[in-house]
Parts: C-alpha cells; sequence; structure tokens
C-alpha cells in the first residue's frame, strides 16, 4: 500500500478591501492632491519630519502611510535605488513593509497604548539608527486617542528628531489633536472619495473577481460605502459571496444589493413620498407595511425619504442635478416631475418633519409605531396651506370673514398723553403658535397702532406731546437702540414739556435716561429733565399695542384658532390703492 501525498491545503482567503489595498500612489482613488504633493516632496527631497494624516474611515490613511514608508526606504529591483515616488514593490524593502513585518517600520495602535509609558518606550529607539532600511518610520494610527502626557513626551522628539526618523500619523478625529502636535507635522487631509471614483473601483474590482455586477448594484453599494473604500470593498464582497453557487459566474443585481443591505426599493420610497404627498394616508401605511414584511428598517425607510427629499430640493433650485450619472433614468424622470410638483415651502415642511421623525423613532420602543404616525403627520399637513396661502385666506379679498361683515371694534379711549390714532390702520400682525412658528395676519384692524405721530419735517423738529412722538423721533434720527428700549421696557409715569417721568423694567440700561435727555436737548435745543420713579405708570408702548390688536374681533378669531398662541408685534403697514 503505497501513501499518497497529502492535497495541499487551500489557500486561505483574503478579503477584497486587503486583497485590492493600493500598493502604489497611482492606485489611491479620489486623493489627487495628496498623491500629487508628496509624489512631488519626495521627488525634490523636500521631506518633513512628520506627517498628519486625517479623514474618515476608509479613505486610505493607514495606506498612505506604508506607501510613505516604501518611498523612502525602496531600493530599486537590482538594489541601488534610492528614495522615489513609485516603489518597485520587488525589493527586500517594499515586500516586508507591504507584508507589516519590516523591522524598521513600527505601527502602534494609539487605541490601545494610550499612556505616556507607551511612547516612552517607543521614543526609547529613535536615537538608533535603522537595522537594515534607510529610514526608521513610525507609524502611529488614531494618535487622537493618545493620553495629554503621551502628547507632551512625544513633543520634543517630533520637533527634532534625528535625520534617520520619520513620524507618520493617522487620525479620524484630527480636533482632538493637540495644536502643539499639528503645528510641527504637514497635515493631509483625505477627502470623501466621490460616489464615481467608488462606482468605478467597485466594477474594476468585480471583473477581476470574476463577478458581474450590473450599475445600479454598484451605484447602490457606493451611496452606502458613504465615502469610503474599505467600507464599499466589504459591501462587494458580501454581494459576491451571496450571489455565488458553485463555479458559476456570480451575477449582482440591484434587488439582491437591496435586500442584503435592507434598503427599501427606490420606486417604493417614490410611491410612498407621493402617497404622503397627495394625503393618501391608507396607500402611504400599506407601501410601508409591505416594505416592513419584506425586510426593510423602518428607520432606514425614513432616511430614504429624507434624502429623496433632499434631492428633489436640490433638483428645485438646480436643475441639471437630475442628469448624475449614478441616477437611473426612471428616477430622474419621475424625480424632475416630482420637483416641480412640489412647492419649496412644503419640501422644506416635509424635510424638517421628517428630520424630527426619525428623532423620534430612533428613541421609540417601537420605531415602525413611529414611523406610521410620522407618515401620518406629512399626510394631513399636505392639505395645509403655506404662510402665505394662510395670509391671503385670512385677508378681506380671500378670506371667510370680510370686514364689512365683522362688528366694528370699540375704540378705546386714548390716554391723557397720548394722541388719537386712526379708526382704521391696515395692519400686520405675527401670531406665534404652540408649535413655535409664527403666523402672519394682515388686515385692516381698527386701532391697532398707538400714537400715530405726526410726519417729521427736517426744517423744524416735530412736537413732542408723547412717548410715541419720542419713539418716532428716535427713528428717524436713527437712533434705533434707544428707540427699542423706549417700546418694550419703558413704562411712562408723567410726560409733560419738557419733564418726562419713567420706570425701566428690570434689566434696562441704568443710563437710559441720562441718555433719552441728552437726545432731546441736542434734538431740540430746549433742556429736558429725565427722572426715575417708583410708580407703575403705564403699560409699554410694545404692551399697548399687544393689548388693542388683542381686543380686536378678527384677530381674536385668530387666535381662538390657535390655542396657546400669541401676539409677538404688531406693524403697521401702507394701505394699497
Amino acid at each position: 500500500m503505497t501513501d499518497e501525498p497529502a492535497p495541499s491545503p487551500k489557500a486561505a482567503y483574503q478579503v477584497l478591501a486587503r486583497k485590492y489595498r493600493p500598493a502604489t500612489f497611482d492606485d489611491l482613488v479620489g486623493q489627487d492632491t495628496v498623491v500629487r504633493t508628496l509624489t512631488n516632496a519626495i521627488a525634490s527631497g523636500r521631506l518633513a519630519q512628520a506627517y498628519m494624516l486625517t479623514g474618515v474611515r476608509g479613505t486610505g490613511k493607514t495606506t498612505t502611510a506604508r506607501l510613505i514608508a516604501r518611498a523612502l526606504n525602496c531600493i530599486g529591483a537590482d538594489g541601488t535605488g534610492n528614495a522615489t515616488a513609485s516603489p518597485c514593490g520587488v525589493c527586500e524593502h517594499c515586500k516586508s513593509i507591504a507584508e507589516d513585518r519590516h523591522v524598521d517600520v513600527l505601527e502602534m495602535d494609539a487605541a490601545s497604548r494610550t499612556g505616556v509609558d507607551d511612547i516612552r518606550e517607543l521614543l526609547d529607539g529613535v536615537r538608533y539608527r535603522p537595522t537594515s532600511a534607510r529610514t526608521k518610520i513610525y507609524i502611529i494610527d488614531e494618535v487622537h486617542m493618545l493620553s495629554n502626557q503621551a502628547f507632551n513626551a512625544l513633543l520634543k522628539t517630533l520637533e527634532e528628531p534625528p535625520e534617520h526618523v520619520k513620524f507618520i500619523f493617522a487620525t479620524t478625529e484630527i480636533r482632538k489633536v493637540p495644536v502643539t502636535v499639528l503645528s510641527r507635522c504637514q497635515r493631509f487631509d483625505l477627502r470623501r472619495i466621490s460616489a464615481e471614483h467608488l462606482s468605478g473601483l467597485f466594477k474594476e474590482v468585480a471583473n477581476k473577481e470574476g463577478a458581474q455586477i450590473a450599475d445600479d448594484a454598484l451605484a447602490l453599494i457606493a451611496r452606502a460605502a458613504d465615502g469610503s473604500a474599505r467600507d464599499g470593498l466589504s459591501i462587494l464582497d458580501q454581494a459576491i459571496s451571496q450571489s455565488s453557487s458553485g463555479d458559476d459566474t456570480p451575477t449582482v443585481d440591484e434587488a439582491q444589493v437591496r435586500d442584503m443591505l435592507g434598503l427599501a426599493d427606490r420606486v417604493q420610497v417614490f410611491d410612498l413620498l407621493d402617497s404622503v404627498m397627495r394625503g393618501d394616508v391608507k396607500s402611504g401605511l400599506d407601501l410601508l407595511a409591505n416594505q416592513y414584511a419584506s425586510g426593510a428598517d423602518p428607520l432606514v425607510v425614513l432616511q430614504d425619504l429624507l434624502e429623496l427629499t433632499h434631492w428633489l430640493t436640490r433638483l428645485k433650485v438646480a436643475p441639471d442635478g437630475a442628469d448624475d450619472a449614478l441616477v437611473a433614468e426612471a428616477e430622474r424622470t419621475r424625480g424632475k416631475d416630482m420637483a416641480v410638483a412640489l412647492s419649496m415651502p412644503v419640501l422644506t415642511r416635509t424635510w424638517q418633519m421628517l428630520l424630527k421623525g426619525l428623532g423620534e423613532a430612533r428613541t421609540a420602543p417601537m420605531p415602525l409605531q413611529a414611523v406610521e404616525m410620522t407618515l401620518v403627520r406629512l399626510a394631513y399637513a399636505a392639505d395645509l396651506p403655506t404662510p402665505e396661502d394662510a395670509v391671503k385666506a385670512l385677508g378681506p379679498q380671500g378670506g371667510a370673514t370680510a370686514a364689512a361683515d365683522r362688528p366694528a371694534s370699540p375704540t378705546p379711549s386714548p390716554a391723557p398723553s397720548a394722541q388719537a390714532s386712526a379708526p382704521m390702520t391696515p395692519t400686520a400682525a405675527s401670531v406665534v403658535t404652540p408649535s413655535g412658528s409664527a403666523v402672519a395676519v394682515s388686515a385692516p384692524i381698527p386701532d391697532v397702532v398707538l400714537d400715530a405721530p405726526p410726519v417729521v419735517t427736517a426744517d423744524a423738529p416735530p412736537p413732542l406731546a408723547s412717548l410715541a412722538d419720542v419713539v418716532a423721533l428716535c427713528e428717524v434720527k436713527r437712533q434705533a437702540t434707544l428707540a427699542g428700549q423706549l417700546i418694550h421696557t419703558v413704562h411712562l409715569v408723567r410726560f409733560e414739556l419738557g419733564r418726562i417721568e419713567i420706570r425701566p423694567k428690570e434689566g434696562t440700561p441704568q443710563d437710559v435716561a441720562g441718555k433719552l435727555g441728552a437726545f432731546l436737548k441736542e434734538e431740540t435745543g430746549e433742556r429736558w429733565v429725565v427722572s426715575i420713579s417708583n410708580e407703575a405708570g403705564e403699560p409699554t408702548l410694545h404692551e399697548q399695542e399687544i393689548a388693542k390688536a388683542s381686543a380686536d374681533p378678527f384677530v381674536k378669531s385668530i387666535l381662538d384658532s390657535f390655542p396657546g398662541a400669541t401676539i409677538e408685534r404688531v406693524r403697521a403697514i401702507e394701505e394699497q390703492d
């Protein structure tokens, strides 16, 4: 009986993110500025003692650090080369650095070694020359995790390291790195990789792996990667594994990727938003139930609606955005139609309601119920008019209550020191509802404006017979701060020619009386005595305006329609012909 040789074990599978890690600077995707700067610096020998690489996950920070190490230590295929921006990849140093086993290229994970003792241990070897390489490289990943003491221990060596040492730091939280460290480094910001670059990269990788993947599926993976090549390659790896069957060529389509990622069908997202925008609650809830039954996460559905609303808003202001190559033709056509049909106020209101609903769903015990309630609110809000339409509907031309049909409001008797107001003054009032939104109301409201001052001419100062006259003079002379204090924070006690008594509210500047007296003397040429009194005095001008507006039946009807609403301000407007 002869012994047959044991079959060789199958080589261990290597994930795509590691298998297709860039081997040269040219392989870095979407980082043209960084590549150009580093390439020129290496070619000209203008090398810094330390580099700080920052960016979101998966953009190539650690890969760039290793490429710098290879570029500085490459000796070429013949062993006689110098530092180069195009490492050969075949020499001893290039291979050992790529395999993370070079004795002179030391990598440290600051997330697990954060203390000052770890840094001291690392710095103990700085004074020794490299064992075999040209330059000793220290790569510290997630450097922002180091303690303050560790950063301080690093400063002196980082500022004046030996000529044979280079430091390369990588971090996703650049704001957590002390400025004393940043000032000693050359900083490179690795950008999020665009969806177009990611789609091209994933298609190239899929072809090398012998897999067929639809363009729509590539676009989905690119969007899910969120600018990270590593995340996208991991998703692509999973998609290919899901579609593999025996020796057949794996085929990946959009539906498989959506099912794998738990995403709602894009067409169903359009249908869902269209239903709630039409106020069709039942259809909207049925579509959500179908997506939930198919495995879609309710939170992801809400995020898809947010993304679609944002995209439609961008189409509204920049229609050229519909020509994006990553957007399917059916989506472009339907998106253009919806962007035209939905007004900007409706889109912005939809965005705000979806954003609020997403926050509620994340904290709700039953996310599905929270999402359903958000859709119900959206559907019913679709029937609400915009603020502009509400003003038109409430006005005398389009409202249910015309000015002629409303009873005339009683005209309150003016205060002894006040002048009579016009019997009918066109006025705009801002009513704030309990939810915090403001409803502007424009209608002829009797006696809303208090103490209408006479017209001020440039030839002679106006007669001053009331505090309202003083306010009008302040506004004409552009004393806005003083006018605002007199309107909102000052109670009039007495007003006589040349003498004013006031009671300022708590928090009013103490020099308001002095400033008022100086202002009146300068403008009238006469001495005015402005004194502080402890008497209660009249309500402030602002409070009187609010009281008069609230007494009007028309405004009162609006306040009754919005329980808990308040009037914030009343202003006069010019009567239109």
